[in-house]
């Protein structure tokens, strides 16, 4: 097994999701040693064994992103573990669904907490230490619907403008430091995320899956691999001249 401090460190949040378990198997297969945050502490050990049972090395720090005090120790307990950290990808998301007149103050409370709280925390504790280890790569996974907002998914679509928003000012900030930070923009992604929405409403996951890669010109909605390939291009050094970039992910498919 390769030694830790010949292998970079990503700390990936929501690394149970579909994209973050998509992006976990990648780094990987890349021989990046992975921190794992994630919400359920099964989930995470299951991943965990999956990837140590393929010979790469992967250690679970479970909590709650709404948390504050986890979040704000979150580096600092990685750091603990692996002594650096190379990478960071706040994938971790949720979306509430509805216009202003249907959205409660949890869907707003949460929604804020995690889509926004919680990235912003995790990077105001990481850029002082990848600043003292010469730099690094920030990816926060934002949405086409927080630069063109769609219908009805109005703290979503905020949310998700205030991250894309962050990312731009954070790259602008740290570059001198030699942090980039880039975000993806998707929109539908094929995930458990977007099945249990469409579950929620009545719908067939599968039929509703099937109609929606009809409006995609590419052919389909993304899969979660295809996410994770422009993440880990972005946390390369092939792109190490791209910092404080938003990435749309459509598959040609404008957000209306």
């Amino acid at each position: 097994m390769k030694k830790i401090k010949d292998s970079k460190i990503a700390l990936i949040t929501g690394a149970c999701g579909g994209i973050g378990k998509a992006l976990v198997h990648k780094y990987a297969s890349q021989n990046i040693t992975l921190a794992l945050a994630d919400k359920s502490q099964d989930q995470l050990d299951k991943l965990v064994k999956e990837i140590q049972k393929n010979g790469g090395t992967a250690v679970a720090f479970p909590g709650d992103l709404s948390d504050k005090n986890y979040c704000d120790n979150l580096v600092n307990n990685v750091m603990m573990e692996f002594k650096k950290i190379d990478i960071l990808v706040n994938n971790a998301g949720l979306m509430r669904r509805g216009d202003i007149t249907n959205t409660s103050d949890d869907d707003y409370e949460m929604s804020m907490a995690i889509n926004v709280e919680a990235p912003f925390r995790i990077v105001r504790s990481i850029i002082p230490l990848m600043s003292n280890a010469g730099g690094g790569s920030i990816v926060n996974v934002s949405s086409c619907w927080g630069i063109n907002p769609g219908p009805n998914h109005l703290i979503y679509c905020t949310t998700k403008a205030a991250l894309a928003t962050m990312t731009k000012c954070l790259g602008r900030d740290h570059a001198h430091q030699n942090i980039r930070i880039n975000a993806v923009c998707p929109n539908e992604v094929n995930t458990p995320m977007l099945r249990t929405g469409f579950e929620i409403r009545g719908l067939d996951s599968n039929d509703a899956i099937n109609e929606l890669n009809q409006s995609v010109p590419i052919g389909h909605i993304a899969e979660p691999e295809e996410i994770a390939d422009v993440i880990t291009f972005l946390t390369s050094n092939e792109a190490r001249y791209i910092c404080g970039s938003l990435v749309e992910i459509n598959g040609g498919k404008a957000v209306y």
